[in-house]
């Protein structure tokens, strides 16, 4: 027997209790799952290391997502924890109206069902996608990568005791095996046992799971960001927001990718803004206007304005204007996440309204990309395509609607 439908089949069982549970049960189930981890947190670290001992051979950027320390604990558990006190979801009417025929509709949220999350380094999203998935009243199975199988089994065992205590099935949060490649295969193809698939790694995993799966897929291929400097930025803002959206932390989806500069901007912020990067210990590669205002900027090849570097390398390049940065990001971003630097509001207002993406900010780092930022307290993915939710998905990107419709005995014509 299919070891996937197996594990599907028992978390749907699971949904009608998590449909009944109350929010005060789901809030417990997650409190206590933060208390567990907290009280094993030399466990975890313990597991992790030798996660970390074992992922030899990985890149820079899977290992920093991989390494958990003291505070990176704490910011689970405290991540479960603002989880635990967000508004419940489930039941939200979002829209009411009354036809001439005295027919009553009102949309309602509801869960999505069973969620497939298929994941890579990153600990911490076992608990994050658990704690969400279940507070909107979903069942999930989550694939985490064979990189961090110690550290998920102990964050899993934590999301274990809370379900207990809260007196919630065990099927409402379970783990697929990680090494067993197949298994993600299985995943994919479960329509109809697996409502939603979300990954969240790299680019090689996401592109499979968009080429193949056979269910929905919520997800972002690359996160290939702008941000764009024009020339009525305040040069202070300009250089610190630029700096902060490449280098706070080079390896995650909201770093800024590409940098674009404004024609008109003065010289010697254009100099500031490349050697601020440089300074900074990050490769900058420039067209050539670019590369006449530092002799350390290497020349930027076709691709670079297409890659993600996911690393401290930068491209950078000029264009004219705010419609010169609109449209660079149309042939080259990645709809994620785009920033725009300046002080002259019509320029801010034409940048948010005409650039497409999930994400889009004035005067701000493009590192807010991130659901703990947005108030969200946990995320479970960003997506960037066309479906239901867009941007970071957290509790009501994890919800659908169904419609209610009262009569007093109404027929159709």
């Amino acid at each position: 027997m299919n070891m996937i439908h197996d594990m599907a089949r028992a978390a749907r069982a699971a949904l009608p209790a998590l449909a009944a549970a109350s929010t005060a049960q789901k809030a417990q189930a997650i409190r206590t799952a933060a208390t567990a981890i907290r009280a094993r947190a030399a466990e975890l670290l313990a597991a992790n290391a030798n996660d970390v001992i074992a992922a030899a051979g990985l890149s820079a950027a899977l290992v920093d997502r991989l390494a958990l320390d003291a505070s990176r604990v704490d910011g689970i558990a405290a991540g479960l924890d603002t989880v635990a006190g967000l508004a419940d979801p489930v039941g939200e009417v979002i829209a009411r109206w009354e036809r001439p025929n005295g027919l009553q509709f009102s949309r309602v949220r509801v869960p999505l069902g069973v969620i497939g999350i298929i994941y890579e380094s990153r600990p911490g999203v076992t608990a994050d996608a658990a704690a969400l998935c279940l507070m909107a009243g979903n069942a999930c199975l989550l694939r985490g990568g064979s990189e961090a199988a110690r550290s998920n089994a102990v964050l899993l065992d934590c999301m274990a005791i809370g379900l207990r205590d809260a007196g919630l099935p065990a099927a409402a949060v379970q783990m697929v095996p990680a090494g067993d490649r197949a298994l993600v295969g299985d995943m994919l193809a479960a329509h109809g046992l697996i409502d939603v698939i979300i990954p969240r790694g790299g680019k090689g995993l996401v592109a499979r799971v968009q080429a193949e799966a056979r269910v929905p897929v919520l997800a972002h291929l690359d996160g290939i960001n702008h941000v764009y400097v024009d020339a009525s930025a305040d040069p202070d803002k300009a250089v610190a927001i630029v700096v902060n959206s490449k280098l706070r932390r080079t390896a995650v989806c909201g770093a800024m990718e590409t940098l674009l500069i404004d024609v008109a901007a003065p010289v010697v912020l254009k100099q500031q803004l490349v050697a601020a990067l440089l300074d900074g210990d990050c490769e900058v590669r420039g067209d050539a206007a670019i590369q006449s205002l530092d002799p350390r900027v290497q020349p930027a090849a076709p691709e670079d304005w297409d890659t993600e570097y996911l690393d401290a390398i930068a491209s950078v390049a000029q264009v004219a204007g705010v419609d010169g940065a609109i449209a660079h990001i149309a042939a080259h971003g990645s709809q994620h996440t785009e920033s725009v630097i300046a002080q002259d509001a019509g320029v801010a207002e034409t940048f948010l309204a005409r650039v497409d993406a999930a994400i889009v900010l004035h005067n701000a780092s493009t590192q807010f990309a991130d659901g703990g930022e947005f108030g969200f307290g946990a995320e479970i993915g960003i997506a960037t395509g066309r479906l239901h939710a867009r941007g970071p998905v957290a509790l009501e990107g994890l919800t659908i609607f169904k419609t209610l419709v009262r009569g007093t005995g109404q027929v159709r014509p």
